[in-house]
């Protein structure tokens, strides 16, 4: 890899990995993003509605976008830039090479994760002067590293354009986490013309000098926001006269921890957040509750969402309160794709510093880059996603590090070495 692109990749990275910014709220690093586009030059760089459909948006808050904005100006996000996104972040960046050719999309994506970073001094981003400056909130996930590595993608493509045919995408991500992006993006059309789209990840199963091609593994979900409204009273005087949603979210928690599994597949059920009542002596009257569901197929998560909904509304009437949900977040099955993992595979076994290569199917999270890989595949095209390793002690930790210098230049050369085999010139 070229020294040059190498630093740049790595200082974009640190950069990034500064200024961490959960989903929907990404304007500060969308605009780097597409500042760096423009300053390369030749892609065409969609924004705003053109690469999000406001109808498919989920767990998308207008009071955190509206203090994102604020902070992206006060950062020195520009106005114009501001506008071009519509409120909404994300960016398509398309080259055409003018040859004929297919069409192919890499996809990373942008948000991170609600951690605040260790203080611990031999933490590396300590160390080395780049730890998150936003208390509460770290790339603690890796996507600033899957965005530095796309910008220096981008670079690559450009400068080599001349040895390429056909067309590339990359697809900048908001909102990966909770999995609420990726389906706006899909349901926006803009890779309905899209012949392959490949995704990546550090870390997960893969460690330093691994590749981890990946056939199945990542469930299916929904995230649900459950809302319950009771009867306030008084809690001494008049207890009678109060219905309690604290209660009846209490019970909901209890409940889906006792949903029945599945015996075709497995299941998962979380609830990560409950906040509920006004005061000691009030009868509570609100209560949320942020959960999730999972499942090894589309079906079998369904499954999982019905038990849900049977739930809220059973305790709805046992606890005389009001019940409702929200679906904020989705993503599906990946669905496997041995042509394109072939070509990963002999692309991953040349490259420098690469010691195993490796086929991985177990059970793992949930990635909404699934569902940009359904959307493709429902146009005809295909899909798949990888992992580049690194040596971390659990992703979404306060302590969470990738070996930054070692780790990101092997996924570059898997998204450059994979763009040479399906789009060079002598593919």
């Amino acid at each position: 890899m070229d020294k040059a692109l190498f630093d740049e990749m790595i200082a974009t990275r640190r950069r990034i990995h500064r200024r961490p910014e959960e989903g929907w709220t990404e304007f500060e690093t969308n605009w780097l993003v597409v500042e760096r586009l423009r300053e390369i030059g030749g892609f065409d760089i969609l924004l705003g509605t053109k690469v999000v459909n406001p109808e498919a948006v989920m767990g998308r808050s207008e009071k955190l976008v509206k203090e994102a904005i604020e902070r992206a100006l006060a950062n020195g996000v520009p106005q114009s830039f501001i506008d071009e996104t519509e409120g909404y972040t994300g960016c398509v960046a398309v080259l055409d090479t003018g040859r004929p050719g297919p069409t192919t999309a890499f996809r990373c994506d942008m948000d991170c994760v609600i951690v605040s970073e260790t203080a611990d001094p031999a933490h590396v981003p300590n160390a080395e002067g780049f730890a998150s400056e936003r208390p509460g909130f770290m790339h603690a996930c890796g996507h600033d590293a899957h965005t530095a590595v796309g910008l220096a993608v981008a670079r690559w493509l450009a400068e080599h354009r001349d040895e390429l045919c056909g067309r590339f995408k990359l697809v900048f991500q908001p909102a990966e986490e909770g999995v609420r992006g990726g389906g706006a993006i899909a349901a926006s059309g803009v890779l309905d013309d899209v012949d392959q789209l490949i995704g990546g990840h550090v870390g997960t199963f893969a460690r330093l000098g691994e590749v981890g091609l990946c056939h199945t593994g990542f469930l299916a979900s929904t995230k649900l926001d459950i809302y319950f409204e009771g009867t306030p009273s008084h809690a001494g005087a008049d207890p009678h006269k109060g219905r309690s949603a604290l209660m009846a979210a209490c019970a909901t928690a209890m409940m889906m921890q006792g949903i029945p599994r599945h015996g075709e597949g497995t299941t998962r059920v979380s609830v990560g957040r409950l906040v509920a009542g006004e005061g000691r002596n009030v009868t509570p009257v609100h209560a949320f509750m942020q959960a999730e569901v999972r499942g090894s197929s589309g079906e079998i998560n369904q499954y999982m969402v019905d038990a849900v909904e049977n739930i809220v509304k059973g305790n709805a009437v046992a606890y005389g309160v009001k019940g409702r949900i929200e679906k904020a977040g989705e993503a599906t099955t990946l669905d496997d794709c041995p042509e394109l993992l072939d070509v990963i595979r002999s692309v991953a076994g040349g490259i420098d510093g690469v010691k195993r290569v490796f086929d991985e199917s177990r059970p793992s999270g949930s990635e909404d880059c699934t569902m940009l890989i359904r959307r493709v595949k429902e146009h005809g095209g295909r899909g798949t996603y990888f992992l580049f390793g690194c040596n971390q002690n659990g992703h979404h930790r306060a302590d969470f590090d990738i070996q930054d210098t070692e780790s990101l230049p092997v996924a570059f050369e898997v998204f450059t070495g994979v763009a040479k085999k399906l789009n060079g010139l002598a593919a």
